[in-house]
């Protein structure tokens, strides 16, 4: 039987460890129980506005508010 052509080549050492996750949130939404961001007014509640320097902007609609 013939060697079989193309396919994944095998892998050479073993599987990379794994990193471990740290315990605290990359982001958080809320603080005081009221939004820190700014709701979009195209897409209504639930999406927020992302905060830059000198503009906030939306990255579903693309709507964006000069600071």
């Amino acid at each position: 039987m013939a060697a079989k052509k193309g396919g994944k080549p095998a892998p050479k050492g073993g599987a990379a460890p794994k990193k471990k996750k740290s315990g605290k949130p990359i982001h958080t939404l809320y603080e005081n129980g009221k939004a820190k961001n700014l709701s979009c007014p195209k897409c209504g509640p639930g999406i927020f506005l992302a905060a830059h320097k000198d503009r906030a902007s939306c990255g579903k609609c693309g709507y964006m508010e000069k600071k």
